[in-house]
This record gives structure tokens, C-alpha cells and sequence, in this order.
């Protein structure tokens, strides 16, 4: 815990600097094998925020990391003093010149960016399979390539223009016409050595064709100097140079890409081979056919990912041997995709029958690919930590490199994967081992100098060929480049960096055994999450993401305090703040371990810390009240009705004022506060005319549905009212029994962490519906997705014997899937609006119902928009009246879409969801259904 006041707080304020325990141990760790903590974690708004920290730690001797997204694998993004978040705060993008070009910040994450390319048929060139978490700062700084770009369409080709902070404080706009007379009056003695530079490297032909040949394929290993070569301009060498510098000689404040041709057409086929070899010895032909992708799986990496959904059939019985090909031919024109697949079953014959142009199998097939990694990790043995390099070789000598290094891995002991981007003859290989081991971390010392030494004297590769130099190797920098070049690299950071602030040990070192120091020890903290490797995928979709903790966070922290125990070193602080900055404020939304290849759910277990803090006198209470669900639900209508009554006559502000004060005394976690979204009651719920004999389906309305009315501004009409009213209209009997009141899904208690509650309302719901049911013969339409959701996968666990017999005999539908199918062909639309705005929740994303919601949506509206932003709204049942700020946090970026789309209906599919979005918005939000019934009146 720091002892003394930090003089940081002087430049940015204290809004801006992060101090406490929890805050620096949660970005001590990345996707790396390291964990170093910092001192101080500042999150700056701009680039002047950037400047002047920059001026500060040169003035004060202090070192500054920049992190975006925290998805490097090589610890360029991790420091002990001052770690700089450049994610937050920076994510704003703009497309223009019809998509030609993207302008981003760089906290925008790649595949967002990607998005907004979609409908001009453009993407950008550079795609890692981390696109779905990585930030475009990252990707430009670490010139990270990926599938597809090979050394054509990666970050250095592909950089237009690049507003940099560099490490003195100074801005400089390379798309400036005048950046060159702006950059020598402010940085003469930076000008003047680069422009020294570059004239010693001309002049010496034989430097000059090496650094030509060394970037002839990827090469992410030290600095760019063909930057020298391709650029004159002293403002355009310092554009090419940042590219792939990898954090250490300026922050990218601005960056405008060209973008490239996506190819709206695609034949994919995933190959199996018989070993390595054969795999990798088909790649250049393939390659010659005009391939856009070739991925090379040796068996473990197969074995490691065919439990991912979209592995195909044939990974289920592979050989000890088998390896794997997956290819991907891209064009705009129909007629080529025969001419790939013939070409490609002329060399490999029979292969032509694996390709397929179904974009939902090839995405299954992509899916496996990115996964590896994390599919690696979480195989691994407990205690042991995942180290994932890469190295370039020639292309057409990716077969027997391939096999070497496989070789070599095996003879120090390392059942290591060897895969990779074989196209471009860059191959990634991963190592296992125990870091509180001396002699599992002396294995992989001597194992990587072996590996140096093959991939440099034998090969003539590079050592890294898209995941930068990184601590892993920052000690061979010498060995690859030698002493001359060297040199020349290190001029080019003391110009720049004079005080030489920015990212000490992430690309030069003194020290030969860095990449030896700062390993993270891997405790076993929660089986739920000890396959993590901290990736990062899923914190672009985590609703707290910018106020609290993200999944990945919660798990450090969590394995920071076990990491504590085990050496009897105090971890209060770290677990007092670990309630509320982890377990209070997760969604427990599940989309995390959507987002996550291997599934790991961090919201089950924040749930089982819920569960573990409840005392025996509050889940008896909780029990208690589950029992008497019904008598619960009147008086929360009771309570509505009387705050809506109090608010019309004083407004909001009393009643949040009132509730604020209570929640001081009674806890934030117990205790909601109001909010002026919160609607009065909803309408009584009437059983239906009809006999359930004569019905069709069983609607059951969820309890929030039976407790919340519509939005002030959509009062006409609620869920409960207008399902079966659209039924009746197309003719459909929909039986709606009298006896709903009081029953439960069961997802409130286990959010809560009362198992006890949990199994009498998932008991007693399963019960009912076997009733209503007629013994499974009737589906039952949930009007609720996350209740579908939780119906349909959370009940299992708890049910008797007797009871998950019925349930899984009972058909359960959500009423958008239901209501599209069966409703909407027979529905005459009487009005429509203009413009509908969409929000897609994490559940409907989950049951996949986003084509049923955008359907509804194009009955009644002429324009349908679905922000890009729209992730998880952290409304999550009721965290939305406990945790206010990660609703506000979680739908800030969507908000502005919302506000700008100037819609006339703002559609979702669940309550809760709903009154979180007009909170957030201020605009009312309803089901689709909803506003379905009010279009066929």
C-alpha cells in the first residue's frame, strides 16, 4: 500500500489518478506470462492529459506505460510505476470518404471498427484473432498483423496519418501539411538525428538490403528502420516509426487508416492432415492459388479446441498425428470461388466437397482458430502459466520449420502447439511450465535460446513476427540485428525519448534474464475460472468495464488474494475492496463467457461469493419470501403506485433524495434507489376466456412483467396486456392461466446467492408449467429473455429427480421467437412509424433472438437501427436501482447513437432491461411486442 502522497495528482486531478490497492492490482496483469503492479494508474481524457504526464516523469525521473485493451501476450503493456489507460477515454471513430478511410482513437476495439466498414464492403487490414478485444492503439503500436495482411496490408502499410504525443510533451500531426517545420522548431535535435540516420543508412548499401530482407516477411522485433528508407520527410519517418514501437516512443492520439477490399464472397474448408508436415507442405501451393488465409493446427492445438461450438465433426476423432489446414479464398466475384475450390482440389484432391460459403459454419470454423489460445490455457495444469510466442520464417520453408520447432520444443520437455498464420510462414508456439519452479523456468531459458538460434542461423527468420519484442524478447534484440543496427535503433529512441520515459524493458534491456523476471504465479482461486489466461476478450463486453472491474480483472484480483494467503502476506484491503469493485457491481449477465472461447463464466462466480457472504438468517428470510412470492409482488405494486402517485405531485427529486439517505443506513446493496424511469404498477393479469384445452401455447408472464407497468410515455399498453390481445387478433388461442401470480424463474435468488430460494421457485415454477402444460403437450411462451434464459438453462441444477424429468419434457419459447413465428405472418400492421431504435439484451443475444426482435421491428417501423455500441445494459434484474453508475457506465457510447437516431420506438424484449435504457437515455423503451399490438389495432 503506498505510504506517501502521489505528486501525479497535482497534473491530473484526483478524478483521474487511481490509487487504491484494488485499482493497481487489477492492471497489474495482461494476456502476458508477467505481472508487475504499478504505482499509480492514471486515465487521461486527452492528449493533453497524455503531455502532461509525460512532462511530469520526465521532470521526476518516473516511467510510463501505455495500456489499451491489455491483450498483448508479451508484457508491453504492464509497468511498476506509472501505467497510463489510454482505452477509456479514447475511443472515438469516424468513417469517411466512403469508407476508403477509418479515423479512431486509440481505444477503439478492432472489431467495432470493423463494423462500422461492413455496409462499404471495406475492413482494415490488420486482423489478430484478439480483433474482438484488441484496441487499435495496441494493434498500431505492436504493427500486430493476424490472418490475412501478411506484410501488404498490416499497420505499416496501411497508417495514412498519426497525431502523436511524443514522450517531451509535444503534439505533432503527420497529416499536417506543415508537421515538418511545426517538429523541427519544437524538436530540432530530434530532427536533426533522425535525418542523420537516415543519410548513414542509405549511404551504406549492404545496412540498407538486410533491413530490406529482415522486413521482406513479418518482423515485429525492434524498430522499423526501413522507415529510413521508405520515408524522407522527418514527420513521415516518425509516422512509419511508431508503427510497431510497441508503446516506446510516443502515445497515438489519432490514428487514420486506409482501409482494404473485404471480399463480400468466401469459400472456407478446415483440412485434416495426417501430421505436421503434410499440413505445412501444402501451404505454398494454396497460397499460389490466391488463398487469403491459410492456418496452420498441429494435433495438440486440434485437441485443444474441438470442444469450441463450430469445430467440425472430423476433430472429434483425430489420429495422434493429424494436423489441420484452414483455408479461406475471398473475392467479389461468384464465378472465382469455383475456380479457388478447383484449384484447390487440383492440389489437394478431394478437398473441394470441405468447402463451404455458409458464413454461420465459417464463422464456427474461425471461431476454433481464435479460440487456440485460450483453449491452450485452459488445459494447462494447475499452478503452471501459458507463454505464447511467435517467430517468422520464409514461406516457403514453413514446413520444415514447422516440424524444427515442434522438434525442439519436445526435446526440453514442452508438449507444446505449434500453429499459425502459415501463409505468411508465421508460426505461434506455446510453453507450459511452473514459474515457481527454478527448474521448469531454467527448461524454458535454455529451451528459448535454442529456439533463437534455429529461427536466426537456420532459418534466417525474425523472432517475433507480429506480437512485437515484448519482455519475452527484448534480450535477443542484439542477437537478431547485431550491433550496428542495434545501434541505430537505440539513436532512435534516445531521440525521441530523451528521458527515456516510456515503456523501460518492453523492446531494449541490459539485463539478459528479464524475460526470466516478474512470471505470474497462477494460484488455484476459483475452479469456475482457473482456466482464465486473462486474455481479455471479454472486457469489451462487460458492463462495468469503466466503473469498476471487467471478468478478467475480477479474476486477478481474486487470484491476487489467494497469491496473498498462500504466502502470508495481508490481503484485507484487497478483499474489503473486492466486495463492492467485483462481486456488487457484475451483471453476472453471462456474457462473458459468451465472449470468453472456453466459456469461463465470471459472473457464476461472483454469484458463489454472494452465495458464500449470505448469512443462515438471510436465506431463511429469502426462502421465506420466495414462499410468499405473491403477497411479495402485491406489495411492490402497492409501493409503485404510491411513488408514482408522490412524484406527480413533487416530482423525482424528494423520493431519490429519500432513498439515497436510506441507503446510507440500510446498505447499497439491499436498499434500491429510486430512479425517474421507474414506472408505476403494472395492470392486473387477467387468465384468458379460453379453455386451456382449445389453446395452442401457455403464456407465462415473468413476475417483472406482472409487477412493472409500461413507460409514462407508452401507458396504453404492457406485455401482459398486449399478448394476448395480438393473439386473439390473428386468431391464435394463447391460454394466459389465473394461477401466475407468486411463481418465479428462480434468477433473482441465484443472482442473489440464496440457494434455498432458488430451488423452491425453480421447484414450484417447474411444477406449474408441467400443469399448464398438459404434461409438456403445450409449449410455454415467456414474455421475459432473460427468464427464458434462465428457465431454459439455470433451473437443471436444483430440480428433483421428478422435476428436471419435466423439464426437460416441457417446450419453453420466448415470446419474440414465438410471436415472430407464429403471430406476425397472420398480423395485419395498420400503422407504422418512421424510425425504431433496437437494444438486443445480453439474454436475446445469448438465445439468439436478434433476428426475431429486428423482424418485429421492421413491421412497425420504416427504419430500423441497432446501435454498434449496444452491449449489456448492467441493468441485470435489479442491479440497475442498486448500482446506478455501471448502467449509466454500460450504455454511455450507446446512448449517443440513441440520442442521434432521433427515433420514434425504442424496442427491446425485457423489462428490467427496458427501465435501465430509458434511465440511461430518456427515452422509452417497450417490448417490440408491444408496439407490435399497438400497429394492428
Amino acid at each position: 500500500m503506498l505510504t506517501k502522497p502521489e505528486p501525479l495528482i497535482e497534473v491530473l486531478g484526483t478524478d483521474r489518478v487511481l490509487l487504491s490497492e484494488t485499482d493497481r492490482v487489477r492492471y497489474a496483469s495482461d494476456a502476458s506470462p508477467y505481472l508487475l503492479v504499478p504505482q499509480v494508474v492514471a486515465v487521461p481524457r486527452d492528449a493533453d492529459d497524455v503531455a502532461a504526464v509525460f512532462r511530469f516523469a520526465a521532470a521526476h525521473g518516473r516511467r510510463v506505460v501505455l495500456r489499451a485493451a491489455g491483450t498483448s501476450l508479451n508484457g508491453q503493456a504492464q509497468g511498476d510505476d506509472i501505467l497510463l489507460d489510454v482505452r477509456r477515454h479514447f475511443d472515438r471513430v469516424a468513417v469517411e470518404e466512403d469508407g476508403q478511410i477509418l479515423r479512431a482513437g486509440p481505444g477503439v476495439v478492432l472489431a467495432r471498427a470493423n463494423v462500422r466498414l461492413t455496409k462499404y464492403g471495406r475492413v482494415l487490414g490488420p486482423d489478430p484473432a484478439s480483433s474482438s478485444a484488441a484496441c487499435l492503439g495496441g494493434v498500431v503500436a505492436n504493427n500486430a498483423s493476424g490472418m490475412a495482411c501478411g506484410v501488404t496490408d498490416n499497420s505499416y502499410r496501411t497508417v495514412a496519418a498519426l497525431r502523436i504525443v511524443l514522450p517531451t510533451g509535444t503534439v505533432v500531426d503527420t497529416a499536417d501539411p506543415n508537421a515538418d517545420a511545426h517538429l523541427a522548431a519544437a524538436e530540432p535535435a530530434m530532427v536533426a538525428e533522425l535525418e542523420a540516420i537516415r543519410d548513414e543508412l542509405r549511404a551504406d548499401t549492404a545496412l540498407a538490403q538486410r533491413i530490406r530482407a529482415k522486413f521482406a516477411i513479418k518482423n515485429t522485433n525492434g524498430y522499423r528502420l526501413d522507415a529510413f528508407l521508405d520515408e524522407t520527410a522527418p514527420a513521415q519517418i516518425l509516422r512509419r516509426l511508431l508503427v510497431g514501437s510497441q508503446g516506446t516512443l510516443g502515445f497515438l492520439d489519432e490514428i487514420t487508416m486506409r482501409t482494404v477490399p473485404l471480399g463480400k464472397l468466401a469459400t472456407t474448408a478446415f483440412l485434416r492432415f495426417p501430421d505436421l508436415a503434410g499440413a505445412a507442405g501444402a501451404v505454398p501451393s494454396l497460397v499460389q492459388l490466391g488463398a487469403r488465409a491459410v492456418e496452420l493446427m498441429d494435433n495438440l492445438s486440434i485437441r485443444s479446441t474441438r470442444g469450441i461450438a463450430g469445430a467440425p465433426d472430423w476433430m472429434a476423432g483425430i489420429g495422434e498425428d493429424d494436423a489441420a489446414l484452414l483455408i479461406e479464398f475471398r473475392t467479389s466475384d461468384p464465378t472465382e470461388l469455383e475456380v479457388f475450390e478447383k484449384g484447390a482440389d487440383d492440389v489437394l484432391p478431394g478437398c473441394a466437397k470441405a468447402f463451404t460459403r455458409d458464413p454461420a459454419v465459417a464463422r464456427g470454423y474461425w471461431a476454433v482458430r481464435k479460440g487456440l489460445l485460450a483453449a491452450l490455457g485452459a488445459g494447462r495444469p494447475a499452478g503452471t502459466i501459458l507463454l505464447g510466442e511467435d517467430a517468422c520464417f520464409p514461406p516457403h520453408r514453413v514446413a520444415e520449420a514447422a516440424v524444427a520447432l515442434r522438434e525442439t520444443l519436445e526435446r526440453h520437455g514442452f508438449d507444446s502447439a505449434v500453429a499459425g498464420h502459415a501463409a505468411a510462414g508465421n508460426l505461434h508456439y506455446s510453453m507450459v511450465f511452473d514459474p515457481s519452479r527454478p527448474a521448469d523456468v531454467e527448461r524454458y531459458r535454455v529451451c528459448v535460446d535454442e529456439i533463437v538460434d534455429l529461427v536466426l542461423d537456420r532459418f534466417d527468420g525474425s523472432l517475433k513476427g507480429e506480437h512485437g519484442t515484448g519482455r519475452n524478447m527484448a534480450p535477443y534484440v542484439r542477437r537478431e540485428w547485431g550491433e550496428q543496427l542495434l545501434g541505430h535503433m537505440r539513436r532512435v529512441k534516445k531521440a525521441i525519448d530523451p528521458a527515456g520515459i516510456l515503456g523501460d524493458g518492453v523492446l531494449f534491456t541490459d539485463d539478459p534474464l528479464i524475460h526470466l523476471r516478474n512470471l505470474k504465479t497462477i494460484p488455484s482461486a476459483d475452479p469456475i475460472t482457473d482456466g482464465c489466461i486473462e486474455c481479455g476478450f471479454c472486457e469489451p463486453v462487460c458492463p462495468s468495464r469503466d466503473v469498476t472491474t471487467t471478468p478478467r480483472q475480477r479474476i486477478a484480483l481474486g487470484r491476487e488474494i489467494a497469491r496473498r494467503d498462500a504466502l502470508g502476506a495481508d490481503s484485507r484491503q484487497l478483499r474489503a475492496e473486492h466486495t463492492y469493485a467485483a462481486v456488487d457491481t457484475c451483471a453476472t449477465d453471462n456474457s462473458c463467457a459468451v465472449a470468453c472461447p472456453v466459456g469461463i463464466d465470471t459472473g457464476a462466480a461472483m454469484k458463489q461469493h454472494r452465495q458464500a457472504r449470505q448469512s443462515r438468517t438471510a436465506r431463511r428470510v429469502a426462502l421465506v419470501l420466495a414462499r410468499r412470492w405473491a403477497a411479495v409482488e402485491a406489495v411492490v405494486r402497492v409501493v409503485l403506485d404510491v411513488a408514482r402517485l408522490l412524484t406527480r405531485v413533487t416530482g423525482d427529486r424528494p423520493l431519490t433524495a429519500l432513498t439515497r439517505l436510506v441507503r446510507r443506513f440500510g446498505g447499497t446493496g439491499l436498499v434500491p434507489e429510486w430512479l425517474p424511469a421507474t414506472p408505476g404498477p403494472a395492470q392486473p393479469v387477467r387468465g384468458a376466456a379460453i379453455r386451456p384445452g382449445d389453446a395452442v401455447a401457455v403464456y407465462y408472464p415473468a413476475c417483472v412483467n406482472r409487477i412493472f407497468g409500461a413507460p409514462r410515455d407508452r401507458a396504453d399498453a404492457t406485455i401482459t396486456r398486449a399478448l394476448p390481445a395480438l393473439a386473439e387478433r390473428t386468431g391464435t388461442r394463447l391460454w394466459l392461466p389465473a394461477d401466475t401470480a407468486g411463481s418465479c424463474c428462480s434468477t433473482v435468488w441465484y443472482s442473489k446467492g440464496f440457494p434455498e430460494a432458488r430451488a423452491h421457485a425453480a421447484n414450484d415454477l417447474v411444477e406449474r408449467m408441467w400443469a399448464w402444460s398438459d404434461g409438456g403437450r403445450l409449449p410455454v411462451v415467456v414474455d421475459a429473455a432473460s427468464c427464458t434464459l434462465g428457465i431454459l438453462g439455470d433451473l437443471a441444477p436444483v430440480l428433483t429427480d421428478e422435476n428436471r424429468r419435466r423439464h426437460a419434457a416441457i417446450t419453453v419459447v420466448d415470446a419474440l421467437a414465438w410471436v415472430t413465428t407464429e403471430l406476425l405472418p397472420r398480423a395485419s400492421v395498420r400503422r407504422r412509424v418512421a424510425r425504431a431504435v433496437l437494444h438486443p439484451t445480453c439474454a436475446m443475444s445469448q438465445l439468439g433472438l436478434g433476428a426475431d426482435l429486428r423482424a418485429l421491428a421492421a413491421a412497425v417501423a420504416d427504419d430500423v437501427v441497432e446501435p454498434l455500441e449496444a452491449t449489456c445494459c448492467g441493468f441485470a434484474g435489479d442491479r440497475g436501482f442498486l448500482h446506478r453508475e455501471v448502467t449509466e457506465s454500460a450504455t454511455r457510447r450507446e446512448a449517443v447513437e440513441v440520442h442521434a437516431a432521433d427515433a420514434d420506438l425504442h424496442l427491446s424484449g425485457n423489462r428490467t432491461c427496458e427501465l435501465g435504457l430509458e434511465h440511461a437515455t430518456g427515452r422509452p423503451y417497450e417490448s417490440a411486442i408491444v408496439a407490435l399490438e399497438r400497429a394492428t389495432r
